[in-house]
């Protein structure tokens, strides 16, 4: 938590400058919650900066994203690119829902289609960053994630997380997107 307050000190600069651009956009909200699943099943509001048309979720491909998605505004694509649009989950961080490094959060619906193997990565906490986001994002396979998330649990260490961390800059840099279901398969 520590870490989570002074990363959300030093990117308040970041964060103010992004609020305002969305804000200018569109005139709509800047902060999209979203409720996600963390450690142990329970269910906890995510934070992010808005990147999409307000009620995108009801448009389109509803909550997955396409490359080239038209919902997503113009600051969007670069705040979706950069993940800029990820750091209010520092406030997350800061509550504790969430940890700066672990399994990336996700929605009820996959969650109730885990199996007993797949459920392990509720183990801990979600992150901002993990192994799986190192290891390809969402060029992978949905099941290739949540597997690289279950090594993580059986596997998780000062030197793994300093692993993450340090890769974490060059994952930003790769595609964010698979396909109309975002890699999920229903």
């Amino acid at each position: 938590m520590v870490g989570g307050g002074a990363l959300l000190l030093a990117a308040s600069p970041v964060l103010g400058l992004a609020a305002l651009a969305v804000k200018l956009e569109d005139g709509g909200p800047v902060f999209y919650r979203q409720t996600r699943v963390g450690k142990g099943g329970r269910d906890f509001e995510l934070l992010k900066l808005r990147t999409m048309v307000v009620g995108a979720e009801k448009l389109g491909a509803g909550y997955a994203v396409e490359q080239g998605d038209p919902r997503i505004t113009r600051v969007g694509r670069l705040f979706r690119r950069l993940s800029i649009d990820e750091l209010p989950q520092l406030w997350n961080v800061l509550r504790g829902e969430m940890s700066l490094i672990g399994p990336r959060p996700t929605l009820r619906y996959q969650v109730e289609r885990y199996d007993e193997h797949q459920r392990r990565r509720l183990d801990v906490r979600p992150g901002l960053t993990g192994w799986a986001q190192i290891h390809g994002r969402a060029e992978l396979p949905w099941e290739d994630r949540i597997e690289l998330d279950v090594w993580y649990v059986d596997h998780r260490s000062p030197l793994v997380d300093l692993k993450i961390l340090a890769r974490t800059p060059f994952a930003l840099f790769r595609g964010t997107y698979k396909g109309a279901t975002g890699g999920w398969t229903p």
